[in-house]
């Protein structure tokens, strides 16, 4: 079995990958290898998924194989994985306190090194780091924040645990971190404008004129 078929079915049987995985390091770098793996997935409907501020990748449907294998209607029609509407609510809130504070540290910082670093090698430039910037989302505050809109704290913990299960988030105790899962499968440069400019952009205005 050659590297491509292996890094593969070693994605499809794992569902993600470290990014520092040693065949992941090497199709990230290796053109041929890349290029390669891409086909394979392709023949079954598949793409890489990867993002310079994740520490993790993963794979995907192919959009011309979202409707064949999801479907038209119900919920097969925005997720394969069944999870209920406040379940999927309650992803986007995690996602919206995890990963917009991560992605505005981690650009921060790339800015600053950016400024400072010489540029003999520019392409060897380090983004800082998911583990360092990441922030964490505590239970107690989640719950008491949108326990109400989020069916309460039994369907909160459900929920919670299907989101573990999934590979979205982490549980630390009282800590929800972000899962390998989190800021690969959801779309930031769709999601964050929607939230920016729509409903943080309404909770904003109402503190304003308050």
């Amino acid at each position: 079995m050659d590297d491509a078929a292996l890094l593969a079915a070693e994605l499809l049987a794992r569902r993600w990958l470290p990014r520092n995985h040693r065949l992941v390091r090497r199709a990230l770098v290796d053109a041929e290898l890349f290029a390669q793996l891409e086909q394979r997935l392709a023949q079954v409907g598949l793409r890489f998924v990867d993002n310079i501020y994740a520490e993790h990748v993963s794979v995907a449907l192919l959009p011309a194989a979202d409707q064949a294998v999801l479907g038209e209607g119900g919920a097969a029609a925005n997720n394969n994985l069944e999870l209920p509407r406040d379940a999927q609510a309650l992803l986007v809130v995690l996602w919206a306190l995890i990963i917009l504070p991560k992605r505005e540290r981690q650009t921060s910082r790339q800015a600053s090194t950016e400024e400072t670093q010489s540029d003999f090698f520019p392409g060897a430039k380090p983004l800082p780091g998911a583990a360092s910037v990441s922030p964490v989302v505590s239970y107690k505050a989640l719950l008491q924040d949108y326990g109400a809109q989020l069916g309460k704290k039994l369907r909160l913990d459900v929920h919670l645990k299907l989101l573990e299960r999934h590979g979205f988030i982490l549980r630390r105790q009282d800590d929800i971190a972000e899962g390998p899962l989190l800021d690969l499968l959801l779309d930031y440069d769709v999601l964050a404008p929607r939230i920016l400019d729509g409903a943080l952009a309404d909770v904003l205005a109402r503190e304003a004129a308050a």
